[in-house]
């Protein structure tokens, strides 16, 4: 009896251990499961991590880039407006050219003249050439006939610049304007004060909202024309003793290449002579040669322009004096400076009778020259010197 009874708890022992050992395989079990599902949870949350971080690096760097051109745009925009407006100007100068050579074209290749519209012709152009006597004073009759001397008034050291007086106020200020790229004048007293060693602690200054471009730029009635730096064509007028922009123009065909092969610097050079404002520079339509024209200083509307049979090639600068054009050539190198072409806008001179006209006395090139009506006299930037030329005139 108390074997069986033995054998009775020996086989309940044993049950309960084989039970709980069951048990703990099925924990153990349960348990792997639940650590894989934890790993796998875990590596997907760490994958998802990693796509966030690589998508903000990704969108921080398309903000930086697309920002960056936003600027660049933003930048741009004046000179791309510019850009059309010249374009907008060619077209329309294009289509009319296109609407002449339609209505003067035609298919016959026999064409019968009439009369009638070439004296029609004849007169138009006649009446033109009268009304721009009327608009230039023909009684501006006297024509350049020598160089007579000149007198160096400074040596600034500045390779490029411009100096004048305004032949439009009754005063002896002396302005100066250095370099090609500037946005300050220097306003003198007079060219006693300018001559003086420490002429630069005697100065005013003026500082532009815009820069300059070239050295093409004149002082008349008491504004500054100028071309604004950046721009194809944009020719500015400021007001120097109120300090402001007062008007603005954009000056057809203007400003694409230099007016002058010798001072690429200088798209548009902007004259004075007894009749006003001019602009000087040379268009790619017209293979280089140099194109003026007459612009109203008050308005600051075009005139009139003509095409010159000048070239600017080897050209280094030029003037304007009683209508009449004066181009400036020399060497590469540098040179004796001479005038060999000259181009009178009412025809009142024969340019083939003009000899070629040497200034006198020095070697080397100038970066810009004008003519000072009021004194009758040249201003003139020669390799750093500021000089003053004296002129010898004659009747057309």
């Amino acid at each position: 009896m108390l074997v069986l009874q033995l054998r009775v708890l020996l086989v309940l022992f044993l049950t309960s251990i084989m039970g709980a050992a069951q048990y703990m395989m099925q924990d153990a079990a349960l348990m792997n499961y639940i650590d894989r599902r934890f790993l796998s949870l875990e590596e997907r949350l760490e994958k998802c991590n990693q796509d966030i971080l690589d998508y903000v690096e990704g969108f921080r760097d398309l903000s930086k880039m697309v920002l960056s051109r936003l600027a660049e745009l933003n930048n741009y925009d004046a000179k791309v407006k510019s850009e059309v407006e010249n374009l907008l100007t060619r077209i329309e100068q294009a289509q009319r050219d296109i609407d002449y050579f339609r209505s003067a074209t035609d298919s016959n290749t026999c064409i019968e003249v009439d009369e009638d519209l070439v004296k029609q012709q004849l007169f138009e152009e006649a009446e033109e050439k009268k009304k721009l006597k009327l608009m230039l004073n023909a009684s501006c009759d006297h024509m350049l006939a020598g160089i007579k001397s000149l007198k160096i008034v400074k040596k600034t050291g500045h390779k490029h610049g411009s100096w004048m007086k305004d032949p439009g106020k009754k005063h002896t200020k002396i302005y100066l304007l250095n370099g090609s790229v500037n946005n300050v004048i220097l306003e003198f007293p007079d060219i006693m004060t300018f001559m003086e060693s420490n002429y630069t602690l005697k100065a005013r200054r003026v500082t532009l909202p815009f820069p300059w471009e070239g050295t093409g730029h004149i002082i008349y009635q008491g504004f500054l024309f100028y071309h604004r730096y950046s721009s194809i064509n944009e020719i500015i007028k400021f007001n120097i003793q109120k300090r402001n922009i007062t008007d603005q123009m954009l000056l057809p065909g203007a400003g694409r290449i230099p007016a002058y092969q010798l001072s690429p610097s200088t798209k548009i050079d902007l004259a004075i002579d007894e009749q006003g404002l001019w602009a000087i520079h040379a268009e790619p339509e017209t293979e280089g040669n140099i194109v003026i024209t007459k612009i109203n200083h008050v308005t600051m509307a075009v005139e009139h322009t003509w095409d010159t049979p000048c070239s600017s090639k080897d050209a280094e600068a030029a003037f304007v004096a009683c209508n009449t054009l004066y181009v400036v050539y020399n060497m590469p190198a540098g040179g004796t400076s001479r005038i060999q072409c000259v181009y009178d806008v009412l025809d009142a001179v024969n340019t083939y009778d003009i000899p070629v006209l040497h200034f006198p006395k020095r070697q080397g090139s100038h970066s810009t020259i004008h003519y000072n009506p009021k004194e009758m006299q040249l201003f003139a930037w020669g390799d750093g010197s500021q000089i003053i030329y004296k002129l010898h005139t004659k009747q057309k």
